[in-house]
C-alpha cells in the first residue's frame, strides 16, 4: 500500500498529496452519511462505484466544454484531481421537487418545477451547511458577483448536459449538489466544477417506476443501495472491471 501525506479527510473521500506539485490524490470511501452526519454506515462497494461514476460524468462534461478538477482515474478507488481552492458554497440545481425543499415551501415530493432552481448552501458541518442568498455570499466575500455567474452558467451547463445523458439511459435526474474550486495558473484564476458527481450527491429516479437510485436509499432504510449504485453504472455503461472489495486505502503519513 502506498504511504502518503493526508491532505484532508470529508465524509466520503479522502484527499492525498498528489505526484506532482499542484496535484492531489482523492480516494473514495465506502462510508455514508446522512442528515448532516447524525446518521452514518458503510456500504461496500460504494467508494469504487463512485470513482467510476464520477470519472465518467466528469469526461463528459469536459468534453462539452465545462471545466473540471479531474486529471484521470489512478485505479479502482482513486484519481487525480488538480488542486483547486474549494469555494465554501454548495450550488443545487432542481428539476423536480424532492427533499428539504418540499419540507420549507409545502410542496408535494415529485412536483415538477415551473424551471429549474439554482440554490446556495453555505459548506458548514456545524451549522449544517444552511440555505444562503447571493446577497450572503459576496457580502461575506465567500465569492464574488463573477464568480457567482460562472457557477450559475456552469450549474445550469450542467444540468442540461447531464439531464439528457440520464435521460437516455432510463433515469430522471431530480436535483443535484456541485462544488466549484478556484485553479490557479501563476496570476490567472478561473473557475471549475471540483469535488464528484455521484449518486452521493444527486437524486436519480427510474423514469418508469420513480425508483429511488441514489443516496436516499440509504437516508430512507430502503434496502440494495450499492445495487442502486451499480443499476446507474451498469446502464452508463461503466462497471468496474473487478469486484467491490477490490483494494484497501492508503497507508496515511504521520
Amino acid at each position: 500500500m502506498a504511504r502518503r501525506r493526508q491532505i484532508y479527510e470529508g465524509k466520503a473521500k479522502v484527499l492525498f498529496e498528489g505526484p506532482e506539485p499542484g496535484t492531489l490524490v482523492q480516494y473514495f470511501k465506502d462510508d455514508a452519511t446522512a442528515f448532516n452526519n447524525q446518521k452514518r454506515g458503510v456500504i461496500t462497494g460504494k467508494g469504487v462505484l463512485n470513482n467510476r461514476i464520477s470519472e465518467y460524468l466528469m469526461t463528459r462534461l469536459a468534453e462539452v466544454g465545462v471545466p473540471t478538477h479531474f486529471v484521470r482515474r489512478l485505479n479502482m478507488r482513486e484519481q487525480l484531481v488538480r488542486e483547486v481552492e474549494i469555494i465554501p458554497v454548495e450550488v443545487v440545481v432542481r428539476n423536480i421537487a424532492a427533499g428539504s425543499i418540499c419540507k420549507r415551501l409545502g410542496i408535494a415530493e415529485a412536483t415538477p418545477l415551473p424551471r429549474s432552481i439554482v440554490e446556495y448552501y453555505y459548506k458548514n458541518d456545524e451549522l449544517g451547511d444552511p440555505l444562503v442568498a447571493e446577497e450572503h455570499v459576496t457580502a461575506f466575500g465567500w465569492a464574488t458577483p463573477q464568480d457567482l455567474d460562472d457557477m450559475m452558467a456552469m450549474a445550469l451547463r450542467v444540468n442540461d448536459f447531464l439531464s439528457g445523458l440520464f435521460l437516455g439511459v432510463g433515469i430522471r435526474l431530480v436535483d443535484f449538489k456541485l462544488e466549484f474550486g478556484r485553479l490557479w495558473n501563476d496570476e490567472e484564476m478561473r473557475i471549475v466544477l471540483a469535488d464528484e458527481i455521484t449518486p452521493d450527491g444527486c437524486r436519480l429516479w427510474d423514469i418508469e417506476t420513480n425508483e429511488s437510485m441514489d443516496k436516499d436509499r440509504f437516508r430512507r432504510d430502503l434496502g440494495n443501495v450499492v445495487e442502486a449504485y451499480q443499476e446507474v453504472a451498469r446502464r452508463l455503461g461503466i462497471m468496474p472491471e473487478a469486484g467491490p472489495r477490490d483494494m484497501k486505502g492508503p497507508v496515511t503519513l504521520q
